[in-house]
């Protein structure tokens, strides 16, 4: 049992280190060495590269050749309606096809479809493509969709008092009974049924986005949860559930709070500041998540390119910082792991907490609970 569960600890360990080591070289694949030698290695280029959206899900390189994954462009153009092709169309045509091109460097849409009018302006036609970010989404989405029909189809075979479950099941369990006991219901209160499944959808939603983040090769490796549109409608979700079923209680202490009358009237300055105080808490909740995954993977960006840096230092010193940079990778992807977990929490705990202030009765109020 005991040499079992060495051999398990070796697995996990060499499983880690690949995992720290195989960002550096996935960005190896598409550097030149002719670029390493010259110190051309454009570190904006490779950070910015991997966070923002694309047209295409680019994999490695193998010799002279990108392995990228073309996707759909679907748009809607102003003078010749709807379009629908592969990325790949622009690359055949050199940069352009049906009109439509991707902007350019320190353009105003840089990176985004555009056409040109009669002006020779940039145009933004009506863009709904599938994207890098949107295809992470749906695989990332569907995966989620497929753990969460497994697990309930254990429970479904099983009568109320079967035994409780082991292995991947049980671990779901755990998961689930924590932040619906621990964090919902002990945050929104009696009435905390009516928001565990938009709560515990948004904690596993963020979960599996952000460690699916961590994964450096297909289908992972996307920056879902850096991308500020999606935390942009996570964080509108937690308003309209705050707000929408918000108390009397609730709006009464926005436009008439328990203070002063003179911080009410004649000038509402304590009403305007509840009032404003609606609007900050989700685009906390929005700028906190977004920050902080952006963040990480551009942490350990910046790290691997440490190793093409320094290419032209002398092997030394190059050496010396490419194990730093395995080591601190490796470091990184661990943190990582543990932050994933973090920001799912916390979102989730915040919108709790948000909700559950929303639910507030006041002390005369006999209203039953649900």
């Amino acid at each position: 049992m005991k040499q079992l569960h060495r051999r398990y600890i070796k697995y996990i360990t060499l499983l880690v280190l690949l995992w720290g080591v195989m960002p550096a070289y996935s960005q190896a694949d598409s550097i030149s060495v002719a670029e390493m030698a010259a110190n051309d290695v454009d570190v904006k280029e490779i950070v910015f590269g991997h966070i923002s959206d694309s047209y295409e899900w680019h994999i490695t390189k193998v010799g002279e050749k990108e392995l990228t994954i073309p996707l759909p462009i679907i748009v809607h153009s102003s003078t010749s309606g709807w379009h629908v092709f592969l990325s790949s169309r622009l690359e055949e045509n050199h940069g352009s096809y049906k009109g439509f091109s991707i902007a350019p460097k320190d353009t105003k849409y840089e990176g985004k479809i555009v056409e040109y009018n009669a002006e020779g302006e940039q145009v933004r036609p009506f863009d709904i493509s599938i994207t890098k970010v949107v295809l992470a989404l749906l695989i990332n989405s569907a995966l989620l969709i497929v753990i969460i029909l497994c697990v309930a189809g254990w429970y479904r075979k099983r009568g109320p008092d079967a035994p409780a479950p082991k292995g991947f099941v049980g671990f779901m369990e755990m998961f689930i009974i924590m932040v619906n006991d621990d964090v919902i219901k002990s945050c929104i209160g009696p009435r905390y049924q009516r928001f565990s499944p938009y709560l515990l959808t948004a904690f596993f939603f963020i979960f599996i986005n952000n460690l699916m983040g961590l994964v450096p090769f297909f289908p992972g490796g996307a920056n879902v949860t850096g991308n500020i549109a999606i935390t942009l409608v996570l964080a509108l979700c937690t308003f309209l559930a705050i707000n929408l079923f918000g108390t009397k209680h609730y709006w009464k202490e926005i436009f008439w709070p328990d203070v002063p009358w003179w911080l009410k009237m004649p000038i509402p300055m304590m009403p305007f500041i509840e009032l404003f105080g609606i609007f900050t808490k989700p685009f906390a909740l929005m700028i906190r998540l977004f920050a902080n995954m952006l963040s990480g993977h551009m942490a350990m960006l910046v790290l691997v390119s440490l190793i093409f840096i320094s290419v032209s230092m002398g092997p030394v010193l190059n050496s010396s910082l490419t194990v730093a940079s395995v080591l601190f990778n490796i470091f990184m992807n661990a943190l990582e792991l543990l932050v994933a977990f973090i920001q799912a929490y916390v979102f989730t705990m915040l919108s709790a907490v948000f909700i559950g202030l929303a639910q507030e009765r006041g002390v005369n109020n006999k209203d039953e609970e649900v």
